[in-house]
Formats: structure tokens, sequence, C-alpha cells
């Protein structure tokens, strides 16, 4: 298992899941600049709806990134 923080949140996932996976697991959506919930929908990369900032680094595609120790992710992008 490893630690990572989401929103402030820490989460703790087993080694090799992406970002996308821990935040859904967590239960944590991500929000439009209308306020809808939005969540990973293609999981290949393609829709960019998964996108976070991951370690200061803005619009970071979650579905392809595996979750690190330590990792800290901001969905409020």
């Amino acid at each position: 298992m490893i630690t990572l923080t989401i929103d402030g949140r820490r989460v703790q996932v087993d080694e090799g899941t992406t970002v996308a996976e821990a935040r859904l697991q967590a239960g944590i959506t991500r929000e439009s600049v209308t306020g809808t919930p939005r969540e990973p929908a293609c999981g290949m990369g393609i829709c960019w709806e998964c996108r976070a900032t991951v370690d200061g680094v803005p619009g970071v595609r979650t579905c392809l990134t595996v979750a690190v120790e330590g990792m800290e992710v901001g969905t409020g992008e």
C-alpha cells in the first residue's frame, strides 16, 4: 500500500493504482466550472476529464499516472 494526498485528504491504495482510480476509490470528484461533478470518462488519456494538478504540475492526465508514495494531487483545476 502507498499513501497519497488528494485535495488535502490522505488516501491509501495498492501500488500500481492510477491517480484517477485512487480518486474514484476515495469518492473524490472534480467539479466543472459550473459545479457539475466530473469523472474520468475514457480511462486512456483522450478525454482529459481526469486532469488534475499532481505534485505542482497542472493538467496531468491522472488516468495515465501511477500513484506514488507521498504524491500531492489537487482536483480544483
